[in-house]
Parts: C-alpha cells; structure tokens; sequence
C-alpha cells in the first residue's frame, strides 16, 4: 500500500514548442503526460515516498499511455480507473516567457470528469498516511462527490490531507461557483498551496499574508503560495515569511509548481500531525522544495523533469558551496 494517494485528474498536455505563441495562432505542440495531481503523485514516488494515485482516464490510446507512464514512474496505479464510454482529456497549452500560460482543455465531459465516490476505494485510501487533491476535480459532477468523499475518508482516518486551489477558468461555468467550490475544499486541507497568479482570484486580496489569514481560518494549518522565481511565502498562523528561490537556466517552467509541492509533502508526510515546526524547520523544508521547482525548470517537460531525492541533495550541497 502506498504512504502517499493523490486523486484527481491525469490528463495529455499538448504544450507548445515555441513560447509567446497564441492558441489562435495554431503552434506547433509536443505530447506528454500531465495532471498536476498526477505529477504530485511522480514527484512524491522519485523523492523516495511510496504514491498511488486513483483517477480515471479513458480507454482508448492515451488513457494507456498514462496508465504506462505512470506506472514506470514507479507510481501504484491499482485504482487508476479507465472508462471504456468516455474520452482522455486534452489540454492545449501555450507558454509564455513570463511563466503563464494559457490552457484549453477537451474535456466534454473528459473521463477524469466521471470517477464516482463508489470508485474510491476507502482501505486503500486510509492506509496511507497523506491524501493531496485540487481543485479542478471539484468543478464537475461526480468527480466533486468522489473527492469530497476521498477528503472525508481522509481526514477520518487521520491522514495529512494536502490540498492544491487550482484556477482554471475554462473549466467552469460561473466564477463565483468556482470560488465557493475551491473554497469549500479548504476546510478539509491541513496544508493549501496556491500559485501566486491564483492567489487574487482565489482569496480576494493580494496581500499575501492577508490572504494566508483568511485561509488559514478555515481550518487549514498551513498555507504555501509559490512565486515563481522569487521562491515562496509560508505562514502557520504563527511562522511566516518568504524564502528564497534559485536562480537557474530556465528551460520549461511547466510542473515547477507541483514539483514544488511534492519536495514539501516528502519533507512533512512523516512529522507528527500536532506539533507545530519551528520556523527554521518551515524555511529548511521550504528551501528543499525551492531547489525541487528549480531543477525541474532547468529540463523539458513535468514528469521527465521531475527531481530525485539525490538530485535535490546535489543541486543543494552546490548551492551552499
């Protein structure tokens, strides 16, 4: 049984070659393996953490090649579900130099759309020790009903529940039901990461502290908001503060943020559940997951470019050099 489950979507992203190209303007795309839960899911078992993931994908080509993906990664696909009456979603992505980018997805309805509460299978979930979802499972019916139900099952069995606010706006309808939605998912998170570029959507404000207050009183324990760059923000409620990020070659910025994430879940899957850290533990961990992003941008693709334990040991002792 894996220590470590994410649910969610796992999908092919269509990524464009050159950047600051349009989607109108119809460039060239490459192929591979996508779904930030999912890369959570590579990133956590690359780090020495053993991941499962439950999900559903169609039965068709690329359902299978996600299927083998992640399964080579080294990732339990035992509840990973394929859907024989529904497609794999798509998403088509056009990079920007900045670090945005602009996403489409063919997702109607996609098979990650269709994984139903009765396919999560509660044994397997709660024998883990951390459960980490986001948001965009929450936008339809009944994938919401399957991870609120996984979130609850979760928290029950006293696992660390990890939870990632994606904003997505193509993927719903109405923004203020896609506001209440992530939101709701809140209440089951101990810890919330958001990307800084979703942080105004997501909390109302751009202050950065402000927005972890408002977080944090909705049950959370800790809040993380990415920023690119310029490393991260961190606050518990009593430690907070930015740290840092590396300066590297940047060759794909894409799953640098889940890259990120799954650094900082294998630093905190095994501490106790009722003690808080230090702060000179918060920012050792956040230091860790800053060298995780880095490395991943400094090669093409997410799941290619996702960092082992080793590699982030090595790019740190040559930092501190």
């Amino acid at each position: 049984m894996p220590e470590a489950v994410a649910l969610g979507e796992l999908l092919i992203d269509f990524v464009s070659i050159d950047k600051d190209v349009s989607l109108t303007d119809l460039p060239s795309f490459a192929g591979a393996a996508g779904g930030a839960p999912a890369n959570v899911a590579v990133g956590l078992a690359r780090l020495g953490v053993g991941a499962g993931f439950v999900g559903k994908v169609g039965q068709d080509p690329f359902g299978e090649f996600l299927r083998r993906t992640l399964d080579r990664a080294g990732v339990d696909v035992e509840f990973l579900r394929m859907d024989p009456g529904a497609r794999t979603t798509l998403a088509f992505v056009a990079t920007r130099s900045d670090g945005q980018k602009d996403i489409c997805f063919y997702r109607n309805p996609g098979a990650d759309m269709l994984l139903a509460a009765e396919e999560v299978n509660g044994d397997y979930l709660q024998s883990a020790r951390l459960l980490h979802f986001g948001s965009v499972s929450l936008s339809r019916s009944p994938a919401r009903e399957a991870t609120i139900h996984a979130a609850l099952l979760a928290r029950r069995a006293g696992l660390l529940v990890s939870y990632d606010p994606n904003w997505r706006p193509t993927l719903w309808q109405d923004e203020r039901e896609a506001n209440g939605r992530i939101w709701e998912g809140m209440s089951f998170a101990h810890i919330v990461h958001c990307a800084e570029e979703e942080w105004d959507f997501i909390t109302g404000t751009g202050d950065l502290e402000g927005g972890a207050r408002r977080v944090l009183d909705a049950g959370p324990g800790l809040v993380v908001v990415t920023l690119g760059e310029r490393g991260c923000y961190y606050d518990d409620g009593e430690s907070r503060g930015e740290v840092s990020g590396f300066e590297v070659e940047v060759i794909d910025s894409l799953g640098a943020g889940d890259a990120f994430v799954a650094a900082m879940l294998s630093q905190l899957i095994y501490g106790p559940r009722n003690r808080r850290l230090s702060d000179a533990q918060l920012r050792e961990v956040m230091t860790y997951a800053n060298a995780a992003g880095a490395l991943t941008c400094t090669r093409r693709g997410v799941i290619p470019a996702l960092p082992t334990a080793r590699d982030v040991e090595r790019f740190l002792d040559r930092a501190r050099a």
